[in-house]
């Protein structure tokens, strides 16, 4: 009888360590995933970026050259070649496209002629809707990394992420140029 109780507990504890074990690995390489689909986005912006400079340079050839030479110096991906993309660098890459933008919209904000032209409004199409698609990203990302985030950090799932070496994932940041352009609520609600 006790030989019965001991290999049922076994099979038990297999059982969950297994499926734990599972479970962790899906949410990671979901993770992974997300982070994938962020950097082909982003490295899809940084081509629009590179056609608004050169729509910019028939007027304004110094500023132009300036970006496409900073989106080429980035390295042509996210990942810097084999290394796969993290939360910092996607943080970091997103940064970058916000300050090339801003630089491209004051040269576009110098020039009205160009800013009226329809190859202007097709990239500047093209930009918003690659930004919208990393903005659903980031959020599948985060939501991902809160799941997994959970089965790391709670108990009896923890014993088994630490055994097998699962770390808690770094969530992604809002671009701190986005979040001046969202209303302060606490202003807001304070009235």
């Amino acid at each position: 009888m006790t030989t019965l109780v001991i290999i049922a507990l076994v099979v038990i504890v297999g059982g969950y360590f297994i499926s734990t074990q599972r479970s962790l690995v899906n949410l990671d390489e979901l993770c992974k995933n997300a982070l994938s689909q962020i950097e082909v986005q982003l490295n899809s912006r940084f081509d629009v970026v590179v056609a608004l400079a050169k729509t910019a340079a028939q007027y304004a050839k110094h500023e132009s050259e300036t970006i496409i030479q900073a989106v080429q110096a980035r390295g042509g991906n996210l990942g810097n070649g084999n290394l796969p993309a993290t939360p910092e660098s996607i943080n970091r890459q997103s940064d970058l496209l916000t300050q090339m933008m801003g630089r491209l919209n004051v040269v576009f904000e110098r020039y009205p002629e160009l800013k009226a032209s329809d190859l202007y409004k097709e990239a500047q199409q093209g930009e918003k809707e690659y930004e919208e698609h990393v903005r659903m990203s980031r959020m599948i990302y985060n939501d991902t990394a809160t799941k997994m985030n959970r089965m790391v950090r709670q108990w009896p799932s923890s014993i088994v992420a630490s055994m097998l070496h699962f770390d808690v994932k770094e969530y992604l940041k809002v671009d701190s140029e986005e979040k001046k352009q969202y209303p302060n609520l606490d202003e807001a609600f304070k009235k």
